[in-house]
């Protein structure tokens, strides 16, 4: 991990879960790696656009309006990003039981044909493979195991996403359950530290 683009999502601000853990997982990759550089891009404070009928052309087309080129710029901006990253680290918080609608915004911007990803013989090929994905995952309640699984429209939503580009080494590291009281929601962001610093110490392959 040298190069580690790091992306916000949560609406909220200093009771933000997500953010917590993303700021100690940046802590804790500076202390295994002191010359590590990191991008910054807070979706939840600074939310890129939807695409609408004015702009979509921009990313998904031909630009020829000036509404158009200023959305390929900023989806180009994105891209960029990821493209000088070795390591994203994504903060995403569940709402509705999906991902905030600034982190999807920020992944129609990216998913680009013949730029992120392309169609070879029919089928799509991801095209930003070769890096290393680090999730946090707050949630109010629990999805990852029991009756609630089959509405966990987070997890899968993000490892599709990121898979389609390419990005399979995909690691997630949750915390549930902080709807359900303070103990529980400490209990929660304290194993969810434990996971941190193992993950950022072991390679991938170990820690997924």
């Amino acid at each position: 991990m040298s190069n580690i683009l790091v992306i916000n999502s949560s609406a909220a601000a200093a009771d933000s879960v997500s953010r917590e853990l993303v700021a100690e997982a940046v802590a804790q990759i500076r202390s295994v790696n002191p010359t590590a550089t990191f991008t910054y891009r807070d979706l939840g404070a600074n939310p890129p656009p939807h695409l609408i009928a004015q702009t979509l052309n921009g990313v998904r087309g031909t630009a020829v309006t000036e509404t158009e080129f200023s959305a390929r710029r900023l989806s180009d901006e994105f891209i960029g990003e990821l493209r000088d990253a070795d390591t994203l680290l994504i903060g995403a918080p569940m709402y509705n039981f999906g991902v905030s609608t600034p982190l999807r915004a920020w992944f129609d911007h990216v998913l680009r044909a013949g730029i992120t990803f392309k169609y070879a013989d029919g089928a799509p090929r991801g095209l930003l493979g070769g890096r290393r994905v680090i999730v946090i995952e707050s949630r109010g309640g629990l999805y990852s195991e029991g009756p609630a699984q089959n509405v966990d429209f987070q997890e899968p939503y993000l490892t599709h996403l990121l898979g389609f580009m390419g990005i399979t080494d995909i690691t997630f590291v949750r915390a549930e359950k902080i709807g359900y009281g303070p103990d529980a929601r400490a209990a929660a962001i304290d194993s969810a530290k434990v996971r941190i610093a193992d993950v950022v110490r072991t390679p991938l392959e170990e820690a997924a």
